[in-house]
Order: C-alpha cells, then structure tokens, then sequence
C-alpha cells in the first residue's frame, strides 16, 4: 500500500450492577442546558472529559468485569492514535482498501427543484457501501495490535455487520455477529453477504428483536471472552471509550467533506450540514469536519425512535444520553422503517451537542423517508440507503422554509440502498 487517505492530526441514576467504573464529574452537572443556550468552556468535538464524558452525558456504565476490558481498549487506543506508524498504516487501508476520498456529488436536477445547492458526501461509494468500514477498519487493526483474535460485532441495518466480516476476512480473525430477528428478516441480503465473507450470524430474539438487544447479547459474549474477543461496536455509543474512539476513525468523512465543499464552493463552507442519526456514527465523523464553521449542523432521527425530541436522560449499554424510556426508566422500543436508525436513544455526544445548541436535531416520517428515497432514486440516479434518506426527507421537507432559497446544503450519503430495495418494493406494491 503506497498512497495514504487523509487522517486528520494528532437523568436517571444507573442501577447500581450499571455504575462500575464511572466518574463523578462533568463540566456541565450544574444542570440541564436548554437548547440552543451556550455550552460553558464548550471545546466541541475534542477528547472527553474524565471517564468519557461530554458534558453531563457519556461515561463508563458497565459491570465491574467490563472495567478492564474498557480500561485496556482505552490504553490501545490512546497508544495507537498517537503513534505515527498506526496512524500512516490506517490511512493507507482507508485508501487502498476502502476506496478513500470518497467524492462529493452535486445533485443539480433535485437542487434546482429544490431551490438550493445540495452536495452529497458519497460514502455509499467507499468498499461495502456505507461509512461502516471506516470504524471498523481501525478498530480490526487495533485488535490486532491488542493481540485478539476475534471480532464481536452487533448490527442493525447489516452495513456494521458486513464491514466488520469483511475486515475480519482480510485481516485473518475470526468474526461473530448478533443481529436482531426483525432486522435479519429486513435485511436478507446483507446476512448473506455477512455469512459469505466468512462470519457466523447470530439471531438475537430477545426483546424487540433489533438493534438495542443485539448490543445487549454482543455486550454479554464479550463479558466472557475479553481475553480473545474485541468488540467492534458499530456507533459512537455504549461505554468509553466508544463514543470518541468511533468518532475518530469517522472524523475522516467530515475533513474531506469541508476541503472537498471549499473547493466547490469558492473557498466557502456550506450553509448547513446534514447527517441521519441513530446511534450516529456518520453524523459525528460529519460534524467533526464542520464543528469549527459557520455551518449549522443537523440530525435527522426516525420519527419513532427520535431521543432528542421525545427522549430523557438515562443510562443503556454503559452510557449516559438522551433515550426513549417511560415513567419507570424501562427502555421503550423505536419504530423506523430503517433497521440502521431503529434505536432507542443517540450517541452522548449527539445529545452534548443538542443540549449547547451547536447542532440541530429534527426527524423524518416513514412516509418522508420512502418519498425522499424515490426522489433520489428519479432525479439522480442514485439509490440512497433508507437511512441517510431521512436527512434527505428533512432538506426536501424545510426546503423554502427553514432552510433559505439558494443556500449550500452538504448532506452525507451514509450508505447505498441496495439493501433497501426489497424492502421498499414491498413497501410500495
């Protein structure tokens, strides 16, 4: 491998089995922050405070014998991030492998219909269709520097799933992956493709059966085989270090979308910036390379799963954010037509940066979302993932009304629809 991608440099009270390892602190406990009020001594987008912590949210929320699994993924990380040699290694697999820079598209016929300048950030075109390789290319290399043989992954949508069995399958370890019952069904093609490169699938039917209880049993298998096992978590969620480790390796997508956006645009930034979120993984890797603009960054829930709208603070998979919970702080189940934004809660930085008002969070209907999907589909020529159409459905929804005639939109195109199609051939007949 010779030439390198771009890197960039260098509530509710937890019960008390959820509380090992956490830090009391936070630079914001003072109490909740209203929207759009700013963040005190807010340094957005940097490393997090103590244990993992973005403001009042974040943290390390797990069982006492997760501790030194999260302590030890910690140290790796922090060694590998600042070692040059990692850092060139990875860049290098980005680009040779995944297919880095993926190129911004302007989308000309949908933009004049719309009033606007609307840019897609191509990420559906990097190696397995989505930004999933991205993360999990780092975190494969880094158990291998770990010296772990396996790889744990959950997976809602497949896209996590399939880049995990296929950074598995290249680099010579072995792969497990938990997938909800409901999601396999919607998702045939991306469990064949997972089985194919390699990695055993493994059916949760447990609760809902979709992407928060395939967390929870990839979380129970890693419990008991930490000294083989790495799990790849897919978002920037669960315990610390996830939520700024996964940020990291996707901040790749948000550096190259700004000089690739200045270049297109006269050396200007857009005027607003766009990302779907579940979990949010795309959307912080998006938001990273935009974080110090005038841009106005923007979240695009599910409607039926939109924990910033809807949600409360709690704890779930050993973080603190925003979650979808009822009067008893039980989980309750998200609704959305895309397996990948079918989540109960959002990553804690996502609901940091909600609650200082340095990003906007709106959502998108089931029928927004297929309307946007066929738009694309018939005006561009490209099939978007049901995911990343939500914040399509957002732009063709406030275009002309909170989003003002001929302004620069740059909308990340997480992934490809080809695992969508069936579903939506269903859907539509």
């Amino acid at each position: 491998m010779s030439s390198a991608a771009q890197v960039p440099s260098a509530p509710k009270q937890a019960p008390p089995s959820q509380r090992g390892g956490e830090d009391g602190g936070s630079p914001c406990s003072q109490g909740a922050i209203e929207l759009g009020e700013a963040c005190p001594s807010a340094g957005f987008m940097g490393e997090p405070a103590g244990l993992g912590r973005f403001g009042e949210f974040g943290g390390r929320f797990v069982p006492e014998s997760l501790v030194p699994a999260c302590e030890e993924l910690e140290a790796a990380f922090r060694s590998a991030w600042t070692d040059p040699d990692f850092r060139e290694l990875y860049a290098r697999w980005l680009s040779e492998y995944a297919g880095r820079p993926t190129p911004l598209t302007e989308c000309k016929t949908l933009g004049r219909r719309l009033g606007l300048r609307l840019l897609l950030k191509r990420e559906d075109l990097a190696h397995t269709g989505s930004h999933k390789i991205n993360n999990v290319i780092g975190q494969a290399l880094l158990a291998k520097r770990m010296g772990k043989s396996r790889l744990l992954a959950e997976t809602g949508a497949g896209q996590h799933g399939v880049a995990t069995a296929t950074a598995a399958a290249v680099m010579g370890l072995k792969c497990t992956v938990y997938m909800g019952e409901v999601d396999m069904a919607r998702q045939e093609l991306n469990v064949f493709r997972m089985r194919l490169l390699g990695a055993e699938v493994k059916s949760v039917q447990t609760g809902s059966k979709t992407l928060k209880d395939a967390i929870n049993e990839a979380l129970r298998d890693w419990v008991t085989t930490v000294d083989t096992s790495h799990y790849c978590l897919g978002s920037v969620m669960g315990p610390h270090p996830y939520p700024w480790m996964v940020r990291e390796f996707q901040r790749v997508v948000g550096d190259e979308a700004k000089g690739q956006c200045r270049a297109l645009l006269a050396g200007r930034d857009p005027d607003l910036v766009v990302a779907c979120v579940g979990g949010g993984s795309n959307a912080a890797g998006t938001f990273a390379g935009f974080v110090d603009t005038e841009a106005k960054l923007v979240g695009v829930e599910a409607a039926g799963g939109a924990a910033i709208t809807y949600g409360t603070q709690g704890v779930v998979h050993g973080m603190r954010s925003m979650l979808l919970e009822d009067e008893s702080g039980q989980i309750l189940e998200a609704q959305s037509i895309s397996a990948g934004l079918d989540y109960p809660g959002i990553g804690p930085e996502h609901a940091y940066l909600a609650a200082c008002g340095r990003a906007i969070y709106s959502s998108a209907s089931d029928e927004e979302v297929i309307s946007a999907f066929q738009l694309l589909s018939k005006t561009e020529g490209i099939i978007p993932a049901l995911e990343p159409a939500h914040g399509l459905a957002w732009i063709i929804r406030e275009a002309g009304r909170s989003i003002p005639h001929d302004s620069a939109v740059m909308l990340t195109l997480s992934g490809r629809g080809d695992k969508d199609v069936a579903q939506v051939m269903e859907i539509l007949s």
